[in-house]
């Protein structure tokens, strides 16, 4: 066992024990509560910057367990995984700050909080996982944390969309450990390497390995929310702003999308998805996806759905990325998944501090909203700007990068359909900004008074850091300290010099 391991289990259990303990709190404890979840995310981050500057010495990070026989259980640092748990990381304290003071005067705040930072520790697991089983263990892990977060207000409505998710991906995880368990009968214990592990079996397993790569796509795609298997996702926007910016942002769609990552690059490896006929198919799948999302987006009313729905469509950049071969798409479709991140949970930010302060759910609610909460609404903008792939914001960068990957790759459908995109986003975004911005504003029956300040500070300061790192992946992506300059390093370990 590699002593550098221990840092990992460290990153891990930040959370988890911060969880354990919060469970145990009672409601009055509010001050406790609040410094245990800001420590715990403040632990993690810390961990996660010895992570990536242990990484920069040259240092590796493993550890590995067995708890039944041929099984191992394993914990890995590679580039992938650093990308995913430093996001997470990052990400995950801006959302607990946020999450404080939006539930400051809510009931359950101990359960809610508990499940919240085992939900951290699931998805951290998933970012560290260094091979299959393990990964599948924590993947499950995070449906059952979230679904409490999900039907945390108790209504008809959340005990429903929480009932649906469930539906979705329990099923979905099903088939997962399916897929998991037919590639672990043929090439044993299936560790996650570069450019993948399972080259040897081409010849002798060609159609399992298509049908296998199938069931992996349809056990992630259901959390990755790829059409048909998005269906949960619209229903879980009854859960609290928090839940659904890291539903978003950090945690379960992403956590299917870097999950068909993960298969895509470090289980088959691009050369042999693609020798298998598998890419193609895929890449429909994400162009479909992008194109019925947005499109849906463009007659939500309700600001959370409208959200949703362009979440269908952004997080499938990613998939896209993964399914066009050649490095350029492949640093496209990577960076997004920092940068739809960031973008994201910016934006749900700011719809749950509308919905605090002013009651506000629906755009056509929104009249005026910029004057009387203009830094929400610049950070709401900036976010909006990102996704529609405005310069120089980091959603630009991301489409950037995709679109020269498909050219290149001889796949200019793609090319379309990103462009096609982009004048979506601009459809269902740009009347947003207009009501919020241009229109006379109106009295609103449910406005919150924060004194001298537009909000709660702690509701306000999240979304105006997230909305700062917009700018600054963007205005900075070439510096080397950017999400851009590590997703280049990877791109180049899969695909050579």
């Amino acid at each position: 066992m590699n002593v550098h391991g221990f840092l990992l289990l460290g990153i891990l259990f930040s959370s988890f024990v911060t969880g354990l303990v919060i469970f145990f709190l009672k409601e009055e404890n509010h001050r406790l509560r609040t410094w245990l979840n800001l420590l715990g995310a403040g632990v993690k981050l810390i961990l996660v910057a010895a992570l990536l500057w242990g990484i920069h010495q040259g240092q590796t990070y493993s550890i590995a367990l067995e708890f039944l026989p041929g099984i191992p259980f394993t914990l890995g640092a590679d580039a992938n995984s650093v990308l995913f748990v430093t996001l997470s990381s990052v990400l995950w304290f801006c959302t607990t700050l946020y999450a404080v003071g939006y539930l400051e005067d809510s009931p359950h705040r101990s359960r809610f909080f508990g499940f919240f930072s085992l939900c951290v520790t699931a998805t951290t697991g998933i970012a560290l996982s260094a091979n299959l089983v393990t990964f599948l263990t924590f993947y499950e892990l995070l449906t059952v944390t979230t679904y409490p977060l999900i039907v945390h207000r108790g209504t008809t409505e959340a005990l429903r969309g929480g009932k649906i998710y469930l539906t979705y991906t329990l099923v979905g995880g099903a088939i997962l450990l399916l897929a998991v368990a037919w590639l672990h009968s043929l090439a044993g214990p299936v560790v996650f390497k570069e450019r993948g592990v399972i080259q040897t079996l081409l010849a002798s397993h060609r159609g399992e390995l298509q049908v296998i790569f199938l069931l992996f796509m349809l056990g992630l795609g259901v959390k990755a929310a790829i059409v048909p298997l998005h269906g949960w996702l619209p229903k879980a926007m009854v859960a609290p702003a928090p839940v659904s910016a890291l539903l978003h942002a950090v945690a379960v769609v992403k956590a299917g999308a870097f999950g068909i990552v993960r298969i895509v690059y470090d289980v088959y490896g691009v050369e042999t998805a693609a020798t298998l006929g598998v890419l193609p198919p895929l890449a429909l799948a994400a162009g479909v996806t992008i194109v019925h999302g947005s499109v849906r987006a463009l007659f939500q009313d309700e600001l959370k759905k409208r959200l949703a729905y362009s979440t269908v469509s952004q997080v499938s950049y990613i998939v896209l990325g993964a399914a066009i071969l050649g490095p350029v798409a492949t640093i496209g479709g990577l960076v997004h998944l920092v940068h739809q991140g960031i973008m994201k949970i910016t934006l749900f930010f700011c719809a749950g501090n509308y919905a605090e302060t002013l009651g506000t759910h629906r755009v056509s609610e929104m009249n005026g909203v910029g004057r009387r909460m203009p830094l929400t609404t610049a950070a709401f903008t900036v976010a909006a700007l990102g996704m529609i792939g405005v310069p120089p914001l980091a959603g630009y960068i991301s489409k950037w990068y995709l679109k020269k990957g498909a050219i290149t790759a001889g796949d200019e459908w793609v090319a379309v359909v990103l462009a096609v995109s982009s004048l979506l986003n601009a459809a269902y975004f740009l009347p947003i900004l207009y009501r919020a911005w241009l229109l006379s504003p109106k009295a609103w029956p449910h406005e919150h008074d924060f004194g001298r300040w537009e909000t709660h500070w702690m509701l306000l300061t999240a979304p105006l850091v997230t909305a700062a790192l917009v700018i600054w992946a963007g205005v900075f992506a070439e510096s080397p300290f950017s999400p851009l300059a590590w997703v280049k390093l990877i791109a180049t370990r899969e695909y050579g010099p």
